[in-house]
């Protein structure tokens, strides 16, 4: 059995990786998400062990010293984890995993696992991302403040992905980022239906 491929997608904040995902997802439902490890509080609706696994920083900390990561990094003043067994056993049963990870662990990930596969989400603009920031309202005035300096640092980094795609439009985005994974498996999927 083939060995499954990991995908790195990486964004800004507020880009939209989350929308972008579930459609991918929906199109093809043989791909694997691995669930992140957090310190952050969950948001309304986000479940634990579905959104993210949710822990204290000692216990992160914890995990961390025992080398249990595969990447990791602090953003936004949280602790951000991938957990290195879970993605190992999706990978070695085949399946082709997806990792939303920021540009510090996807660093992290280049040296470790240059293999994987590096897709870059841009907003159709600056103007747009601000706007969607602003538009999601589960910031407070400063943490939007240093997710909008965050996101200058983060697009300066898109340059170093494999692949970029813009997220002007869900379906073609995700359709867009479903053809970068076929081509990489041999496949000869076209981005419209």
């Amino acid at each position: 059995m083939a060995r499954g491929r990991l995908i790195v997608v990486s964004g800004p904040s507020g880009v939209g990786k989350d929308t972008v995902l579930r459609a991918l997802f929906a199109l093809d439902p043989n791909l694997r998400y691995s669930v992140s490890y957090t310190t952050r509080a969950p948001r309304p609706g986000e479940a634990d062990g579905v959104s993210y696994s949710f822990v204290s920083e000692p216990a992160f900390l914890r995990m961390l010293e025992a080398g249990e990561f595969l990447e990791w990094a602090r953003v936004h003043g949280n602790l951000y984890g991938t957990s290195l067994a879970r993605v190992r056993e999706c990978l070695e049963r085949g399946e082709d995993v997806v990792l939303k990870i920021d540009v510090q662990g996807a660093a992290q990930l280049r040296g470790r696992v240059p293999e994987a596969i590096f897709i870059f989400l841009l907003p159709p603009s600056d103007d747009a991302l601000k706007a969607r920031l602003r538009s999601r309202d589960t910031e407070d005035v400063e943490s939007l403040a240093t997710r909008e300096a965050d996101a200058v640092r983060e697009l300066a980094e898109a340059e170093r992905y494999d692949h970029q795609v813009v997220n002007d439009e869900v379906e073609r985005a995700a359709r867009e980022i479903l053809a970068v994974v076929a081509a990489s498996r041999g496949e000869n999927v076209g981005q419209e239906p």
